[in-house]
């Protein structure tokens, strides 16, 4: 038997719930996106960095973590059209990081010939 005072909470549960998924998923892309920052961003051949790696790759994972998380929190919930639109979302967001190769490192240790 449900009442008017255990809909509200279970709705609050729920919201945390989420909450603390799409955070976890947020910390998830960190940590993936962390290894190729720093070498993307202090690893460099002769002090090349690559800002790029920063302002659109730490996006891109911190969202892409997040918008993952909560695609699968909306599966467990039985949402479907709901991670059906997220799950666009996170190959809209995968896109974007192919497109604008945002885990890649410094271009001279790319391009490093013979020598190095």
């Amino acid at each position: 038997m449900e009442t008017a005072h255990t809909t509200p909470r279970r709705e609050a549960l729920t919201g945390v719930a989420c909450l603390l998924a799409a955070l976890l998923g947020a910390l998830v892309g960190l940590a993936a996106w962390l290894p190729y920052g720093r070498r993307g961003l202090f690893g460099a051949f002769e002090g090349e960095t690559n800002p790029h790696v920063l302002l659109v790759g730490l996006p891109v994972l911190l969202v892409g973590g997040a918008v993952t998380a909560l695609a699968v929190f909306a599966v467990v919930r039985g949402r479907w059209r709901t991670a059906l639109g997220l799950a666009v979302a996170v190959a809209g967001l995968a896109a974007v990081g192919f497109g604008f190769d945002v885990l890649a490192g410094p271009q001279a240790v790319s391009d490093c010939g013979s020598p190095c």
